[in-house]
C-alpha cells in the first residue's frame, strides 16, 4: 500500500471507516500504519463513520423486522435483531432512563468490538430513543473512539510491540478494575 496515491489512501481510509463492526477503530491504525496525516484522517474518519448512523436509525431496525423470517438471509438478521436488543437492553439496565444519553455514549465511545456506531444506533432504536439524542450520543462515542484510537495507535507506532501489549495490559486492568469495582458495590447495595 506504500505505492498508492495519498487520495487513494484516504478513500480506502475513508470506505473502512464506514465498515460495520470495523468502522474509525480499524481504519485509525490503519491511518497511522500508511503514515497519514492526523489532522485529516481524523475528521475523515468520524465524518464517514457517521455517515450510515441515519440510515440504520431510520432503516435498519425495520429491514430486520422484515428479514428475520426469510429462508437464506433469517438466521443473520436474527442475530442483529437480538444483538441490538441486548445491546439496548444493557444500556437501559445500567444507565436507567436519565443516563441513557451518557451509557450510548459510553456504550460506542469504549472501543471494544461489537460497540461501534452501528451498533449503538441499532441499540439506540430499540431503546426508542429520539433521533437528536442517538445521533447526538453516537457522535459523541465516535468521537471518543477516534480519541482513543488515536492516542494508541501513535503510542504503537512510538513504542512498537511493547506499546500495544502496556496498551493492552492497562484496558485489561481498566476492565477488571471496573468488575471488581461493580461488585464491591453490588456487595454494599444487598446488605
Amino acid at each position: 500500500m506504500a505505492n498508492l496515491p495519498i487520495l487513494i489512501k484516504y478513500i480506502i481510509i475513508a470506505i473502512i471507516s464506514m465498515v460495520p463492526i470495523v468502522e474509525l477503530r480499524g481504519a485509525i491504525p490503519i491511518a497511522e500504519t500508511m503514515d497519514l496525516n492526523i489532522y485529516i484522517y481524523y475528521p475523515l474518519c468520524i465524518i464517514c463513520n457517521m455517515i450510515p448512523v441515519p440510515f440504520i436509525f431510520m432503516f435498519a431496525r425495520k429491514v430486520l423486522e422484515w428479514g428475520k423470517d426469510k429462508k437464506i438471509i433469517g438466521k443473520f438478521f436474527t442475530f442483529c435483531l437480538e444483538k441490538g436488543q441486548k445491546g439496548g437492553d444493557k444500556l437501559k439496565a445500567s444507565a436507567g432512563n436519565k443516563g441513557t444519553f451518557w451509557a450510548l455514549l459510553l456504550f460506542v465511545g469504549i472501543p471494544i468490538p461489537g460497540t461501534g456506531a452501528w451498533t449503538g444506533t441499532l441499540a439506540a432504536s430499540f431503546l426508542n430513543l429520539d433521533f437528536k439524542t442517538s445521533i447526538a450520543a453516537v457522535m459523541g462515542g465516535v468521537v471518543l473512539a477516534g480519541i482513543i484510537m488515536s492516542l494508541g495507535s501513535k503510542l504503537v507506532s512510538f513504542f512498537g510491540w511493547p506499546g500495544l501489549i502496556a496498551i493492552i495490559a492497562v484496558i485489561l486492568v481498566a476492565i477488571i478494575g471496573s468488575i471488581v469495582l461493580g461488585k464491591k458495590k453490588d456487595k454494599k447495595e444487598a446488605k
